[in-house]
């Protein structure tokens, strides 16, 4: 079996299903080697464009967790700044690329690098020609309902609220992250209290809704993962509230979450936010909510 050290390169937002193809391809070609996944922090576009940054679907800390657990030995992290923008593609090649020793690069067929973009597989295969120090791979991406799999079209599923198709692309739920906060206590007075976070600054968050998913403690990672009925957005019923991520454990009122740190996984979109005329219509939606997100949870 090869031995050989094999760099893959790339934003890697999200980790979905078409990162993942490269980094199989990766793994297979390195055998019993080294896979090596560079990518970038923060978002090039947040230097190159600031009002074009687009909303991220991980943080930098889980997006490597991510790039482990689907096969990546080591991670390099190349702090995007101005300086590294105005890099020449053979500039970027030697300050990042060759330091790592890399036997083969394998990339998305369609990716480019350097001060513009100048730089694409056909040239990083001719920089790696010239020294014979490595070899290029282009990946041709996988695709779902003939549009390639990307950080791009999750990110307009999401906005969208089709978490579904998120999930679809990403291969697993999509997660929203944060500390539980104390919030007006109104849930718990209708007999569904909630565990609250904030809208992440700079995260992508579904569009205003009702959904089902899942609720863990991220703080005690051996506890249970519970079925949940997830509210987005400001509660129209309600003046004044503030946008954030609302999430009921189904048929529990004995959690004590405040403070912790909770992961809350959005598999099914059940409606749209709804202003009702008093609190017993609300009420009354929310038990049929609660109803649906059990049957499509576990079944009943």
């Amino acid at each position: 079996m090869s031995t050989a050290r094999v760099v893959v390169i790339g934003n890697f937002d999200g980790v979905h299903r078409g990162h993942q193809q490269l980094i199989s391809a990766a793994r297979a070609a390195a055998g019993e080697g080294t896979v090596i996944a560079v990518t970038f922090w923060p978002h090039p576009m947040s230097v190159i464009r600031p009002d074009r940054t687009p909303l991220l679907l991980t943080t930098l800390d889980e997006r490597e967790n991510l790039l482990h657990a689907s096969g990546v030995d080591e991670v390099v992290v190349v702090n995007f700044t101005d300086e590294v923008a105005s890099w020449a593609p053979e500039h970027f090649v030697d300050e990042v690329l060759r330091p790592l020793h890399p036997d083969l690069i394998m990339v998305g067929e369609n990716f480019r690098f350097g001060f513009r973009a100048a730089g694409d597989v056909s040239l990083l295969t001719r920089l790696g020609k010239e020294d014979d120090s490595f070899a290029v791979s282009p990946v041709s991406l996988s695709s779902a309902a003939g549009q390639p799999d990307s950080s791009t079209t999750i990110r307009a599923a999401i906005a969208a609220g089709d978490v579904e198709q998120a999930c679809r692309l990403l291969d697993r739920p999509f997660r929203v992250r944060g500390v539980v906060i104390k919030g007006a206590q109104r849930g718990r007075e209708m007999g569904f209290p909630t565990a609250n976070v904030p809208v992440p600054e700079g995260m992508a968050v579904p569009s205003d809704g009702v959904y089902a998913g899942w609720l863990t403690c991220l703080d005690h990672p051996d506890a249970e993962r519970w079925p949940a009925a997830i509210s987005v957005g400001s509660n129209p019923t309600f003046v004044g509230e503030n946008r954030r991520v609302e999430t009921y454990v189904l048929d529990r009122t004995d959690l004590e979450l405040y403070g912790i740190e909770i992961a809350v996984d959005f598999e099914h979109r059940l409606r749209g936010q709804v202003k009702y005329e008093g609190m017993e219509a609300l009420i009354d939606q929310m038990h049929r909510d609660i109803d649906r997100a059990r049957t499509l949870l576990i079944g009943g």
